[in-house]
Protein backbone atom coordinates (compact mmCIF):
# COMPACT_ATOMS: atom_id res chain seq x y z
CA UNK A 1 0.00 0.00 0.00
CA UNK A 2 2.69 2.05 0.90
CA UNK A 3 4.63 1.50 -2.49
CA UNK A 4 1.29 2.04 -4.66
CA UNK A 5 0.37 5.52 -3.03
CA UNK A 6 4.53 6.70 -2.96
CA UNK A 7 4.43 7.17 1.06
CA UNK A 8 7.61 7.86 2.00
CA UNK A 9 7.33 9.52 5.14
CA UNK A 10 8.75 7.57 8.34
CA UNK A 11 5.14 8.41 10.18
CA UNK A 12 3.45 6.77 7.15
CA UNK A 13 5.57 3.92 5.90
CA UNK A 14 6.11 2.86 9.98
CA UNK A 15 2.08 2.86 9.84
CA UNK A 16 0.01 -0.32 9.85
CA UNK A 17 -3.71 -0.90 10.75
CA UNK A 18 -5.81 -3.21 11.05
CA UNK A 19 -8.65 -3.96 7.79
CA UNK A 20 -12.23 -3.11 8.60
CA UNK A 21 -15.16 -4.12 7.09
CA UNK A 22 -18.12 -2.20 7.94
CA UNK A 23 -17.26 1.23 7.87
CA UNK A 24 -20.25 4.01 7.76
CA UNK A 25 -20.29 7.42 6.92
CA UNK A 26 -19.39 10.13 9.73
CA UNK A 27 -16.61 7.70 10.73
CA UNK A 28 -12.98 8.28 10.29
CA UNK A 29 -10.94 6.80 7.62
CA UNK A 30 -7.60 7.61 6.29
CA UNK A 31 -7.10 8.79 2.92
CA UNK A 32 -3.93 10.00 0.47
CA UNK A 33 -3.72 13.72 -0.68
CA UNK A 34 -1.17 16.08 -1.68
CA UNK A 35 -0.49 19.00 1.58
CA UNK A 36 2.08 20.84 2.41
CA UNK A 37 4.04 19.85 -0.66
CA UNK A 38 3.96 16.70 0.85
CA UNK A 39 2.40 13.31 0.19
CA UNK A 40 0.75 12.20 3.32
CA UNK A 41 -1.73 9.59 4.64
CA UNK A 42 -4.73 11.74 6.48
CA UNK A 43 -7.32 10.51 8.58
CA UNK A 44 -10.86 12.83 8.46
CA UNK A 45 -14.12 12.54 9.16
CA UNK A 46 -16.16 10.36 5.98
CA UNK A 47 -18.48 12.89 5.48
CA UNK A 48 -17.28 16.39 3.89
CA UNK A 49 -17.22 19.25 6.01
CA UNK A 50 -16.71 22.47 4.22
CA UNK A 51 -14.07 24.84 5.22
CA UNK A 52 -16.44 27.76 5.40
CA UNK A 53 -18.95 25.44 7.78
CA UNK A 54 -20.01 27.20 11.20
CA UNK A 55 -21.09 23.85 12.13
CA UNK A 56 -21.42 19.98 10.64
CA UNK A 57 -23.51 20.11 7.40
CA UNK A 58 -26.61 18.25 7.75
CA UNK A 59 -27.47 17.42 4.11
CA UNK A 60 -25.57 14.17 2.64
CA UNK A 61 -21.65 14.95 1.70
CA UNK A 62 -20.59 11.72 2.06
CA UNK A 63 -20.42 11.48 -1.85
CA UNK A 64 -20.29 13.99 -4.72
CA UNK A 65 -21.70 13.83 -8.12
CA UNK A 66 -19.23 14.16 -10.32
CA UNK A 67 -20.95 15.74 -13.01
CA UNK A 68 -21.38 18.26 -10.86
CA UNK A 69 -19.10 18.46 -7.96
CA UNK A 70 -16.59 20.96 -9.75
CA UNK A 71 -19.15 23.98 -9.25
CA UNK A 72 -21.37 23.10 -6.25
CA UNK A 73 -20.66 25.28 -3.43
CA UNK A 74 -19.82 22.05 -0.70
CA UNK A 75 -16.80 20.48 -3.06
CA UNK A 76 -15.83 23.63 -5.77
CA UNK A 77 -12.83 24.45 -3.62
CA UNK A 78 -12.03 20.97 -2.74
CA UNK A 79 -12.01 19.77 -6.62
CA UNK A 80 -9.67 22.92 -7.14
CA UNK A 81 -7.01 21.60 -5.21
CA UNK A 82 -7.76 19.20 -2.36
CA UNK A 83 -8.64 15.84 -4.42
CA UNK A 84 -7.55 12.82 -2.79
CA UNK A 85 -7.73 9.05 -2.84
CA UNK A 86 -9.40 6.78 -0.49
CA UNK A 87 -7.96 2.91 -0.34
CA UNK A 88 -10.39 0.19 0.13
CA UNK A 89 -11.10 -3.39 -1.15
CA UNK A 90 -14.60 -3.31 -1.30
CA UNK A 91 -17.93 -1.63 -0.93
CA UNK A 92 -21.74 -2.38 0.06
CA UNK A 93 -25.01 -1.48 -1.71
CA UNK A 94 -28.57 -2.77 -1.25
CA UNK A 95 -31.50 -4.12 -2.64
CA UNK A 96 -34.84 -4.07 -1.15
CA UNK A 97 -36.32 -8.03 -0.43
CA UNK A 98 -40.05 -9.24 -0.59
CA UNK A 99 -39.86 -9.10 2.66
CA UNK A 100 -39.75 -5.72 2.80
CA UNK A 101 -36.21 -5.79 4.04
CA UNK A 102 -32.78 -4.45 3.05
CA UNK A 103 -30.12 -7.28 1.43
CA UNK A 104 -26.45 -6.10 0.91
CA UNK A 105 -24.13 -6.89 -1.70
CA UNK A 106 -20.32 -6.60 -1.64
CA UNK A 107 -18.77 -5.25 -4.60
CA UNK A 108 -15.34 -5.74 -5.56
CA UNK A 109 -12.42 -6.15 -8.33
CA UNK A 110 -11.40 -9.41 -9.25
CA UNK A 111 -9.14 -11.66 -6.55
CA UNK A 112 -9.67 -8.84 -3.79
CA UNK A 113 -7.01 -6.33 -5.78
CA UNK A 114 -7.35 -3.03 -3.41
CA UNK A 115 -8.17 -0.29 -5.38
CA UNK A 116 -8.66 3.59 -4.41
CA UNK A 117 -11.62 5.81 -4.61
CA UNK A 118 -11.54 9.29 -5.94
CA UNK A 119 -11.97 11.74 -3.27
CA UNK A 120 -12.35 15.55 -2.16
CA UNK A 121 -11.37 16.54 1.33
CA UNK A 122 -11.22 19.69 3.02
CA UNK A 123 -9.96 21.37 6.99
CA UNK A 124 -11.88 22.67 9.11
CA UNK A 125 -10.08 24.95 11.25
CA UNK A 126 -13.18 26.63 13.27
CA UNK A 127 -14.32 23.25 13.85
CA UNK A 128 -11.18 21.49 14.01
CA UNK A 129 -12.09 18.68 11.51
CA UNK A 130 -10.34 17.24 8.83
CA UNK A 131 -12.68 14.98 6.12
CA UNK A 132 -13.58 13.56 2.55
CA UNK A 133 -16.21 12.49 0.43
CA UNK A 134 -16.21 10.04 -2.41
CA UNK A 135 -17.00 10.69 -5.93
CA UNK A 136 -19.52 9.08 -8.12
CA UNK A 137 -21.06 8.53 -11.55
CA UNK A 138 -23.77 6.52 -13.08
CA UNK A 139 -23.24 2.95 -12.23
CA UNK A 140 -22.07 0.43 -15.18
CA UNK A 141 -24.08 -1.89 -16.42
CA UNK A 142 -22.21 -4.79 -14.44
CA UNK A 143 -23.68 -2.88 -10.83
CA UNK A 144 -26.76 -1.29 -12.20
CA UNK A 145 -28.96 -3.92 -11.27
CA UNK A 146 -28.14 -2.90 -7.41
CA UNK A 147 -27.81 1.30 -7.54
CA UNK A 148 -27.73 3.41 -9.95
CA UNK A 149 -24.99 5.11 -8.73
CA UNK A 150 -21.19 3.71 -7.85
CA UNK A 151 -18.21 5.34 -6.57
CA UNK A 152 -15.35 6.22 -8.95
CA UNK A 153 -12.59 3.99 -9.04
CA UNK A 154 -9.27 5.60 -10.48
CA UNK A 155 -6.67 3.38 -12.67
CA UNK A 156 -3.55 3.64 -10.73
CA UNK A 157 -1.54 5.26 -13.44
CA UNK A 158 -4.15 8.15 -12.79
CA UNK A 159 -3.11 8.65 -9.08
CA UNK A 160 -0.56 11.59 -9.74
CA UNK A 161 -2.46 13.68 -11.82
CA UNK A 162 -5.50 13.36 -9.65
CA UNK A 163 -3.57 14.65 -6.52
CA UNK A 164 -1.14 17.02 -7.95
CA UNK A 165 -2.30 20.74 -7.12
CA UNK A 166 -1.14 21.43 -10.36
CA UNK A 167 -4.12 19.80 -12.36
CA UNK A 168 -6.77 21.67 -13.44
CA UNK A 169 -10.39 21.51 -12.85
CA UNK A 170 -11.00 20.12 -16.70
CA UNK A 171 -8.47 17.81 -16.85
CA UNK A 172 -9.48 16.39 -13.40
CA UNK A 173 -12.85 16.06 -14.80
CA UNK A 174 -11.28 13.99 -17.53
CA UNK A 175 -9.47 11.96 -15.37
CA UNK A 176 -12.94 10.77 -13.91
CA UNK A 177 -14.45 9.13 -17.16
CA UNK A 178 -11.71 6.44 -16.89
CA UNK A 179 -12.87 4.31 -14.26
CA UNK A 180 -12.43 0.62 -13.07
CA UNK A 181 -16.41 0.38 -12.57
CA UNK A 182 -16.61 -2.31 -15.79
CA UNK A 183 -14.10 -4.67 -13.82
CA UNK A 184 -16.11 -4.83 -10.57
CA UNK A 185 -18.08 -8.04 -9.38
CA UNK A 186 -20.52 -8.82 -6.53
CA UNK A 187 -21.90 -11.22 -4.35
CA UNK A 188 -24.84 -11.70 -1.59
CA UNK A 189 -23.71 -11.14 2.17
CA UNK A 190 -25.08 -11.28 5.48
CA UNK A 191 -28.03 -8.88 6.77
CA UNK A 192 -25.60 -8.58 9.68
CA UNK A 193 -23.53 -5.48 8.00
CA UNK A 194 -26.51 -3.42 8.16
CA UNK A 195 -25.66 -2.99 11.65
CA UNK A 196 -22.94 -0.29 11.57
CA UNK A 197 -21.84 -1.47 14.55
CA UNK A 198 -20.98 -4.93 13.63
CA UNK A 199 -17.53 -5.57 12.21
CA UNK A 200 -15.72 -9.29 11.45
CA UNK A 201 -14.16 -10.78 7.68
CA UNK A 202 -17.64 -12.67 7.56
CA UNK A 203 -19.45 -10.09 6.88
CA UNK A 204 -17.79 -9.92 2.85
CA UNK A 205 -18.37 -13.48 2.96
CA UNK A 206 -20.93 -14.84 0.13
CA UNK A 207 -24.04 -16.24 1.46
CA UNK A 208 -24.28 -20.03 0.48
Amino acid sequence: MHESYNLIRPEDVGRNVPPRYNIAPTQDVLFVANDQSDRRLLEGRWWLVPFWAKEIPKWTLFNARNEDAYKKPAFREAFKSRRCLIPASGFFEWTKAEDGGKDPHYIYLPDHQPFAFAGLWATNDKLEITSCTILTAPAVAEIEHLHHRMPIILNSDQYEHWLDVDTGVDKARELLKHSRGTELVSHRVSRAVNNSRASGAELIEALS
